[in-house]
């Protein structure tokens, strides 16, 4: 970033922060919650702004921001719905940008079950599979392209159990109702802490990118806490942070 572009950005922060400090309702994939989390208190420090957060699948989001709900900002888990939301007029054209390129990973909270080739999928070590729902989450979505590509879907399916969003799969897993499942790897990697249980990064090639896009809803466009927080979201010290957490840049 520019030094005088930084230097505009970091005034507006301090202005904001002096004068109407004010909350950011924030519709988030599941997926990013736990990196929100880190940027919003970032965030509050430097701008005196709070974020109410809300965080499950980006494909229900859709649907209730289409319905009204009154959120100001959305962080996706795709890149398809806040386009779809520009263009059916609940959400800012131009203000989209993608802040994180998901990982998906094969995870289970037994340590030594998941190798690093994945290859335990194909084995009988394991009775259930979770997965979010392919129909609203993006990483369910890949989750299954995964298994198509790998030409396993069919065979597994008795063992697939739906999750509602990548965060209640990740429930599933680290409960134990479910041996391993596709999760983000931002879930099982965070910064700072030793990752529980095993691993498989899943090779890109496999499902696809999975482009995370921001957008600042309707609702949010006269909210100068909600055009703040994005602006937050590309400076470099974030940028760095959602790297930190597994994202790709």
């Amino acid at each position: 970033m520019p030094a005088l572009r930084r230097s505009l950005l970091l005034l507006a922060l301090c202005v904001s922060h002096s004068a109407h400090a004010g909350e950011v309702r924030v519709a988030v994939a599941a997926n990013f919650a736990g990196p929100l989390a880190r940027i919003g208190a970032g965030f509050g420090a430097a701008t005196g702004h709070t974020l109410a957060v809300s965080s499950g699948a980006t494909g229900k989001f859709y649907a209730q921001i289409a319905a009204g709900a009154p959120f100001d900002v959305l962080l996706a888990a795709d890149e398809s719905t806040p386009r779809r939301l520009v263009e059916a007029g609940h959400a800012v054209a131009g203000s989209t940008f993608t802040y994180a390129i998901g990982q998906l990973v094969l995870w289970s909270a037994r340590p030594g079950l998941v190798d690093d080739q994945g290859a335990v999928l194909a084995s009988g070590r394991y009775t259930h599979l979770a997965i979010a729902n392919p129909r609203t989450a993006p990483y369910g979505a890949a989750a299954l392209a995964t298994l198509q590509s790998l030409r396993l879907a069919e065979k597994l399916a008795p063992r697939l159990v739906t999750a509602e969003s990548i965060g209640q799969t990740y429930q599933f897993v680290s409960t134990g109702n479910a041996e391993l499942g596709f999760v983000a790897l931002s879930q099982v990697s965070v910064p700072g802490k030793q990752l529980v249980g095993s691993v498989w990064r899943v090779p890109g090639h496999l499902y696809g990118e999975i482009r995370q896009d921001a957008a600042l809803l309707n609702v949010g466009r006269t909210n100068p806490a909600a055009v703040a927080l994005l602006a937050y979201l590309k400076t470099e010290p974030v940028r760095d942070l959602i790297r930190a957490y597994g994202y790709g840049p």
